[in-house]
């Protein structure tokens, strides 16, 4: 399985993984693809460099890239504490009568709520993420949500490093190559995380056709297996770009327990909603007790980024501390139905290398 992304990032397999955790972004770039850090849970910028530090010394030499979230309509900026004052009464109501309900303990009297919520989704956060990240040898810098700023670009190819944007529409990928982005992912609906309407198996050759040879292209979305990066392939992607199907790994070990770990091995892929309930934007997210909560006809609408985040910061650390699965707040994407066990990375990517073989062995002898 080699293609000319290989080549592109000096990676084995044209597997790019993205995940909040530098223990499993490591573990990928090892097993032969390339392993890519979501930045956005690192409000202080010496946190991340001390996390890309660690995986400069534990990826054996590999390659990986970081992921950084600079929406196209930039939000309002400031400190959680002066964005607060932006939170409507009747939201904090909401959360807390729903965390009542739901019989969600408060955190533990040692536990410190933090800074009150994600910042990684405002410029000026991103913009020192970018800055630690180009002090490292990374081979990626990928923007969750549209083409980075035009200056971010440029300086991130002035360090040689290549520009990743996901797509949901084939115009918006058209637009990122305009840009400059030299690597389009196109993340159909079916995603975890912030993605758009359109399904994988649609979106793909429509950004594949519009972009030509001027920017690889990576699928996303419902991949978990040879056979569909076999089918991404086919559908003329250079690549595959996988988030959810990390969750599970051994190497994953964010948050309290493993109730978030248990929550996604018992989910089927019909179980995920596509809600602003997380961060403000349209996210694919587990669907439980919490996200129908905030379905229910009683319920406000969720807020812009980044108050929705900072609204529920809280929430989401009492929850992760419940030890209860029904009550989970977690993006996923519906490949979470073939998330049924916790394995270790290195044996998730030999399967996905041995199914491909298996799949493109048996295509061989339709011809």
């Amino acid at each position: 399985m080699r293609t000319a992304l290989c080549d592109q990032l000096g990676i084995t397999h044209p597997i790019v993984g993205f995940t909040p955790s530098e223990h499993v972004a490591a573990a990928i770039s090892r097993a032969g693809g390339m392993g890519v850090l979501g930045c956005v849970r690192f409000n202080d910028a010496e946190e991340l460099d001390a996390a890309l530090s660690w995986m400069d010394a534990n990826t054996d030499g590999k390659p990986y890239g970081v992921d950084i979230v600079m929406p196209a309509k930039v939000p309002t900026e400031g400190t959680a504490t002066d964005l607060g004052k932006y939170i409507p009464d009747e939201h904090r109501r909401f959360v807390d009568d729903t965390l009542r309900k739901l019989g969600v303990p408060p955190l533990p009297a040692a536990d410190d709520p933090g800074a009150g919520g994600v910042l990684g989704w405002l410029h000026s956060v991103a913009r020192t993420h970018v800055e630690v990240a180009l002090q490292h040898p990374i081979k990626l810098i990928a923007n969750a949500l549209g083409s980075p700023p035009k200056d971010v670009i440029d300086q991130a190819h002035e360090h040689g490093v290549p520009v990743a944007a996901l797509a949901g529409k084939a115009k918006h990928a058209r637009s990122h190559v305009g840009n400059e982005v030299d690597i389009v992912i196109a993340q159909g609906t079916e995603a975890g995380g912030h993605t758009g309407e359109i399904a994988t198996m649609v979106l793909v050759p429509e950004i594949v056709d519009a972009v030509g040879d001027d920017a690889t292209v990576l699928a996303a979305g419902g991949i978990g297996s040879g056979r569909q990066i076999a089918a991404a392939l086919a559908l003329g992607a250079g690549g595959v770009w996988m988030g959810s199907y990390w969750l599970t790994t051994s190497e994953y070990t964010l948050g309290s327990g493993d109730t978030m770990q248990r929550a996604l091995v018992a989910a089927g892929s019909d179980q995920t909603v596509r809600s602003r309930v997380y961060s403000g934007k349209p996210a694919r997210l587990l669907k439980t007790r919490w996200t129908e909560a905030w379905a229910a006809p009683d319920a406000p609408e969720p807020l812009p980024m980044p108050l929705q985040n900072i609204l529920v910061s809280e929430a989401h650390q009492r929850i992760a501390h419940s030890d209860d699965p029904q009550v989970v707040a977690m993006p996923v994407g519906q490949i979470v139905g073939r998330m049924n066990a916790v394995r270790p990375v290195a044996e998730l990517v030999a399967e996905l290398v041995a199914d491909f073989d298996q799949t493109m062995a048996r295509l061989d002898k339709l011809r």
